[in-house]
């Protein structure tokens, strides 16, 4: 009865059961707001001149809490940009995305639930 590329393991219908692709689902529980996570004061978002119509965006404050990495990779991936994660010696870790996705990241973060957005401070020109 059973195909032969089953019985060697290779393929089942368990695979192809919808998974939660949501890269946040590890970041906590919702609280009394309805927002997922601890956050706390502010996160600010500014804009770095690089050289000539090159900018970079970079994101702080966000809660030690969440995984960094795997914002900047939903960030990348929605936004069709490159990003980093860099260790800043004043306010530490800190997100990098290049061009400017002030505006990108505000309401991804605000969507997301990670922060509401009166506590999200979009800087630059």
């Amino acid at each position: 009865d059973r195909f032969p590329f089953e019985a060697a393991g290779r393929m089942s219908i368990e695979n192809l059961k919808p998974t939660s692709n949501d890269p946040f689902a590890d970041t906590g529980a919702a609280n009394d707001d309805g927002l997922a996570g601890k956050q706390e004061g502010f996160i600010h978002l500014r804009i770095q001149q690089r050289s000539g119509r090159k900018t970079l965006t970079t994101v702080q404050g966000i809660s030690p809490e969440y995984d960094l990495k795997k914002l900047v990779k939903a960030c990348k991936k929605e936004f069709a940009c490159n990003g980093c994660v860099v260790e800043h010696p004043e306010y530490g870790e800190v997100m990098q995305l290049q061009g400017d996705q002030r505006n990108n990241v505000a309401r991804f973060l605000s969507d997301i639930g990670l922060a509401r957005p009166d506590h999200i401070k979009v800087h630059g020109f």
